[in-house]
């Protein structure tokens, strides 16, 4: 009990710092800030010095997304209960969301034979008003960047970083910000209702396995370098978190995964358009855009070749022959809803994929697709 204790004093000690720290540096206490008059600078001086107050805005947010990310870590579900208002319906689901993620994360880690060491948030504020007195709503976009390393393997840190964008309401409250609503295409939705994977066996074939240093020809490797260059919010900040402008953004046509994919095969050099396989100025035929028709196409056209496919448990040991270049074809309910493109291995040959829908950079190839009904293709491509 005495240990108990002692944490939960921790914790309040913790938040009491970062609030005064916050206060002192950002004016994070309303009696320290006029926030109508920021807010409203924010709109109507568009062109004189807005930069400098969406950098204190946007500095508030990942303080606050980042607190988050501490309360995820530590598995403290009252610390994170602390950043929301539960007292209304939005806030209490936006709160049991990041209770369900939470709980996810660390099946999966389990799974996987992995410890999450660090989980940071980067934001772009895209636009922001008051809703109403001390309500704001905001549109922004967050790069959420997570270390991981094998439970045998401590100081080997593995990256991936996940793009989603977000529409929420932050609420002054006692001083604080505080989340009242949330909506975001959430990168682990398809696992967080559902029965996860665990397996010891699984867990030691993979942190048993060794590092793989795969030879790589010059179109594999510009297919990599076009990938994390422009998949979007997960990106190096030095691309901009940005889609190419080049191509039309399919997410409002219902998703975007499929022409990304064939924008890193054509883009690497080693892959001629045609007329079944093509894009030209916003408009695309199916095997280009649609998910299934580009999976089809791929396999028909002797440009790829199936690795294996079925579930996790009867393909996760093929996986490893993954290369970048080659993609996972995801399927729900008999078809193929979703495609990654691998663009590299992890420090024990776990192939990571690079996607859009959500915005993925370097993601375990599984991560957020546990449901046990989702049936995986492991899609060799033939560069």
């Amino acid at each position: 009990m005495k240990l108990i204790k002692n944490k939960y004093i921790k914790y309040i000690l913790l938040n009491s710092l970062l609030i005064c720290f916050l206060a002192l540096i950002f004016n994070y206490k309303t009696k320290n800030i006029n926030e109508e008059n920021l807010v409203k600078e924010v709109y109507s001086n568009n062109d004189e010095h807005p930069k400098e107050i969406s950098e204190q805005y946007t500095i508030l947010l990942e303080n606050l997304f980042d607190y988050r990310n501490k309360a995820i870590l530590d598995k403290n579900e009252n610390i994170l209960k602390s950043i929301y208002d539960t007292d209304i319906k939005f806030g209490l689901w936006a709160y049991e969301q990041e209770v369900k993620k939470m709980k996810y994360l660390e099946n999966w880690s389990s799974k996987q034979g992995v410890k999450f060491n660090d989980i940071k948030a980067k934001v772009r504020i895209k636009k922001m008003r008051e809703r109403e007195k001390n309500l704001y709503g905001i549109i922004c976009d967050v790069s959420t960047e997570y270390k991981y390393s094998y439970e045998n393997e401590p100081n080997k840190i593995n990256m991936c970083r996940i793009g989603t964008y977000h529409y929420l309401h932050v609420k002054i409250k006692d001083g604080n910000y505080i989340i009242t609503k949330e909506w975001y295409t959430d990168p682990f939705a398809d696992s967080l209702n559902l029965e996860n994977i665990k397996s010891e066996d699984i867990k030691n074939y993979i942190i048993n396995h060794e590092e793989i240093h795969p030879t790589l020809t010059k179109e594999q490797e510009k297919a990599i370098e076009y990938a994390h260059r422009y998949c979007g919010a997960a990106a190096d900040e030095e691309y901009g978190l940005k889609f190419n402008p080049k191509y039309k953004d399919f997410n409002g046509d219902g998703g975007d995964c499929a022409n990304f994919a064939s924008q890193i095969m054509y883009e690497s050099g080693r892959f001629k358009k045609n007329c079944i396989w093509n894009y030209e100025k916003g408009s695309a035929t199916k095997a280009w855009v649609n998910a299934q028709g580009f999976k089809n196409y791929i396999i028909n056209s002797g440009r790829g070749s199936y690795i294996a496919k079925g579930s996790y448990e009867e393909v996760y040991r093929e996986a490893y022959n993954l290369r970048p270049g080659d993609f996972v074809g995801y399927e729900k309910k008999g078809r193929i809803t979703h495609v990654s493109t691998v663009t590299g291995l992890d420090s024990k040959g776990y192939p990571l994929v690079t996607c859009h829908n959500t915005d993925r950079l370097l993601v375990p190839w599984d991560l957020g697709w546990s449901d046990k009904s989702i049936r995986f293709h492991l899609i060799k491509v033939n560069y």
